[in-house]
């Protein structure tokens, strides 16, 4: 079977940026007037089949839908915060407004160009900076893997299930611990096996071959459904079910049933936790380029919002979506409360 290759990454770009011709033609003294919308992935960029790839989506369709341009620039493995800094100041410097920051790890570098560029307009999904010019996307994971959680406690056969998280840190732990408590809820005699791809980096992100061996591993222990929170690393996991018959992935953040990258293998794909990125990084856009009104502050988007959700491509939960849709307004209406952390 062929064995998912390493996401591409994008090369870096200086804050020569500024100085230079734009990639959409137009010389900097024009850019510096409106040059566009600028995009600032995390690591594994566009084509992750993932959270990437959810942003890129919504980026794309505000690019079409208000007639603007857009610079797309991507974080790469062992960049410090020094770098990254660099490239949101090059499209600052280039008159891109407004610029989103595609993940947590953009927080320390994204604080400080929003400090120096007022009169730019910033975002940060899956993070919160305290600026004015600041709006912070964030999402309730915890409780669409709750849902997940829900599905793989209905689905499970031997009572084994697994998740694989990118890094250990304290968002993909919300995944992790909303999973955790909806598959104990629903199905008391399954074990949980949580195992990270990258322990304290976001390099776990983007290591496709890794999630795939650590899916395997966990295979060969009898776990029969497996959630990734893992970025491009998840996309392994998700060729090691289909390579084993009898066993499940559940995909993140966009509704992987239907990645085209994936569609070899999305009859091993039983659901999805959808988080809608895309539409969090639009309405943001949609807010400054057309109605001119930049949102700001903590904008939220949880299961009542309809910012996160589970699947039924496929229509392999069919039979158990009721029971989904019980929890689901449970949560909705406060009789559950999701925790948002891991418990080891």
């Amino acid at each position: 079977m062929r064995r998912v290759s390493t996401i591409a990454v994008a090369g870096i770009a200086t804050a020569a940026l500024a100085f230079s011709v734009t990639a959409c033609g137009s010389s900097s003294e024009e850019g510096s007037k409106n040059a566009g919308i600028g995009l600032a992935y995390d690591v594994g960029g566009r084509g992750d089949h993932s959270f990437n790839d959810s942003a890129a989506k919504g980026y794309d369709k505000a690019l079409k839908d208000f007639d603007v341009k857009g610079k797309e620039l991507t974080a790469k493995d062992g960049d410090t915060d020094a770098d990254r800094y660099d490239k949101l100041a090059s499209l600052a410097e280039a008159g891109y407004n407004p610029v989103v920051g595609v993940g947590y790890a953009w927080t320390p570098s994204l604080t400080k160009a929003a400090k120096k560029y007022k009169d730019t307009d910033f975002a940060i999904v899956d993070s919160v900076v305290d600026a004015k010019n600041v709006a912070s996307l964030v999402s309730a994971e915890h409780e669409g893997s709750y849902l997940a959680g829900v599905a793989a406690g209905l689905k499970t056969k031997s009572n084994k299930v697994g998740f694989i998280g990118g890094t250990d840190s304290a968002l993909i732990k919300k995944f992790a611990g909303g999973f955790q408590q909806g598959l104990k809820d629903t199905n008391p005699k399954a074990s949980l096996d949580v195992q990270w791809v990258q322990v304290g980096s976001p390099k776990g992100f983007g290591m496709p071959d890794r999630g795939k061996d650590i899916a395997e591993g966990m295979l060969s222990n009898k776990v029969d459904v497996i959630f990734s929170a893992a970025g491009g690393s998840g996309a392994g996991a998700i060729e090691a079910t289909a390579g084993k018959k009898g066993t499940w992935s559940i995909g993140v953040d966009g509704d992987q049933y239907y990645d085209k990258g994936l569609a070899q293998y999305k009859n091993a794909i039983l659901t999805s936790m959808v988080k809608t990125v895309d539409g969090s990084v639009y309405d943001f856009i949609k807010s400054v380029v057309k109605d001119k009104k930049p949102e700001s502050g903590v904008q939220t988007y949880d299961l009542k919002r309809g910012g996160v959700s589970l699947s039924y491509s496929g229509g392999f939960i069919n039979d158990i979506k009721p029971k989904i849709e019980a929890a689901k307004k449970k949560i909705i209406d406060g009789q559950i409360k999701v925790q948002d952390t891991y418990k080891d």
